[in-house]
């Protein structure tokens, strides 16, 4: 008997994003670079993967730690997040309140948001962290013909080897609802320990309010953990993780944008200088990504 997911995703909403991606244009970037080469290159001996992240997601088989998963995510991400990708990740950049010197994006997959971070804060240090060698081997290739310098690391975010205290800014796209509850607490634990007093984390998600009204969102796709995301609270786990300030503003009703701030002894008008609002500037989003414009999503370049 089929499952609701088998129904709604393999009947009807693949059949579709297929139709409105061109799928040859995607082979033959996949065949254009030797992903297992590459990802070998990336790869850290150090790095254990954890039993949950092994799993089947979005209808992948092993999940994200094959090429597939790579040259897949970017397209379909795109009809994942209504009404526009780059407005939804846009929110996370006009929510920072620090003038960012080092920021660290936690599981950034094919490294969307890590660009557009980049792009807005040009004399930073960027530095972007996922489980997955592939995903990172097409975020570095984005970067390469963006022009954008950053540091790709493959690892945990559960567990990185940076020091103490090492970063002004922390961030975190579409990572919490693929992992347990448990992970996510350590992965925000990590994040206070990794910024500087003052420093900020921000977190942007699917709405959790919304997928517990919703519940029939949540069997769309293939997520293992979404039920358990659903059922969270990430301001709680922000709290738990010692951060002040928790707030969570909703981004077009089915996201939303989740921010601590790491304490600090600094009051008055010193914690207003260290912790202040980002004026909003624009924003280069014209990505030549390989030639596929084709694509009609904003991680490629086209604009709305």
């Amino acid at each position: 008997m089929a499952t609701a997911q088998d129904t709604i995703w393999e009947r009807f909403l693949s059949p579709v994003v297929r139709f409105l991606i061109d799928e040859e244009k995607l082979q033959r970037y996949a065949l254009s670079i030797d992903w297992e080469k590459e990802s070998d290159r990336i790869r850290s001996a150090d790095v254990t993967i954890p039993a949950y992240y092994k799993q089947n997601f979005h209808g992948i088989k092993g999940g994200y730690l094959n090429s597939s998963a790579a040259v897949s995510y970017d397209p379909i991400t795109e009809y994942a997040l209504p009404p526009n990708e780059t407005w939804v990740r846009q929110a996370l950049i006009d929510a920072v309140k620090v003038q960012p010197r080092r920021i660290l994006d936690l599981g950034c997959g094919t490294g969307s948001t890590t660009l557009m971070l980049k792009q807005a804060f040009p004399q930073a240090e960027v530095i972007a962290l996922d489980l997955s060698p592939y995903m990172l081997v097409r975020a570095e290739d984005k970067a390469r013909t963006a022009n954008l310098n950053i540091i790709w690391r493959h690892g945990n975010a559960a567990q990185t080897d940076f020091p103490d205290a090492s970063f002004d800014l922390v961030t975190a796209s579409l990572l919490f609802h693929e992992t347990p509850s448990a992970v996510t607490q350590a992965i925000l634990q990590e994040s206070f320990r990794l910024l500087v007093a003052g420093g900020q984390v921000l977190i942007l998600d699917g709405n959790q309010k919304t997928l517990r009204q919703l519940d029939w969102l949540n069997n769309i796709f293939e997520e293992p953990y979404i039920h358990e995301y659903a059922a969270d609270s990430v301001d709680a786990r922000l709290g738990a993780a010692g951060f002040q300030g928790v707030r969570t503003e909703d981004v077009w009703w089915i996201h939303q944008i989740s921010s601590g701030i790491k304490p600090t002894l600094i009051t008055g008008s010193a914690m207003q200088a260290t912790v202040r609002q980002h004026s909003q500037g624009s924003t280069d989003s014209t990505i030549d990504n390989n030639d596929l414009e084709g694509l009609e999503s904003p991680v490629f370049g086209i604009t709305a």
